[in-house]
């Protein structure tokens, strides 16, 4: 089925949003660049914010969807933990990675109450949300804990790649989370008990 003038309006504003910023791309540039008049783009979105909004809304779907099957073919899910950073390398060597479009967005939009910031946020809860629930399954000791460690671990690399100033982030994050996981889950080994052990 071929798009609608709105889904390739928010396909292409994602696009050019996360290239350019969203503050230094305005109404005339997305214009320009997707063809599309902006008495259309008005029909459809009553701001620009509101073009932003659809465009963070369909980037979280197709990133979540992306990683989260990428994750999944790592196999059990403490496998899966592991997985996302190789999923994050795959995703930095693109030629068009420009870092997290939810990171720009809420840094641009610095208000917690603004609804671009507040998008924002509500992405990286859903990724501490899929962590969360793998690392239960996989029956860590304190799920949550080592979900927000993951996360940050993740984030940092982000960052990190964004910047330039490392080879290879992604793999220094997976060290770093491999010794975080065996950690996490050597708590859940069966103590000895000395007194019968002797």
């Amino acid at each position: 089925m071929r798009p609608s003038k709105r889904d390739e309006l928010v396909r292409e504003a994602r696009r050019i949003f996360y290239r350019d910023g969203f503050h230094a791309t305005g109404m005339d540039q997305l214009a320009a660049e997707t063809g599309i008049s902006k008495t259309t783009m008005f029909k459809h979105f009553r701001s620009k914010e509101e073009l932003i909004l659809a465009a963070l809304r369909l980037r979280d779907q197709d990133f979540r969807t992306w990683l989260f099957r990428r994750m999944e073919q790592a196999g059990p899910p403490k496998a899966q933990l592991l997985a996302m950073f190789d999923a994050l390398a795959e995703w930095f060597a693109e030629a068009d990675f420009r870092s997290c479009m939810f990171i720009k967005a809420s840094s641009e939009y610095p208000d917690p109450e603004h609804p671009i910031h507040a998008l924002s946020a509500e992405h990286k809860r859903l990724l501490f949300r899929h962590l969360h629930d793998l690392a239960t399954k996989a029956g860590a000791p304190d799920p949550a804990g080592l979900a927000r460690t993951l996360l940050l671990l993740k984030e940092g690399a982000i960052i990190t790649a964004h910047l330039g100033h490392e080879a290879d982030p992604a793999g220094d994050a997976k060290t770093a989370a491999a010794t975080v996981l065996s950690a996490a889950f050597r708590q859940t080994a069966p103590s000895v008990d000395v007194a019968t052990a002797v």
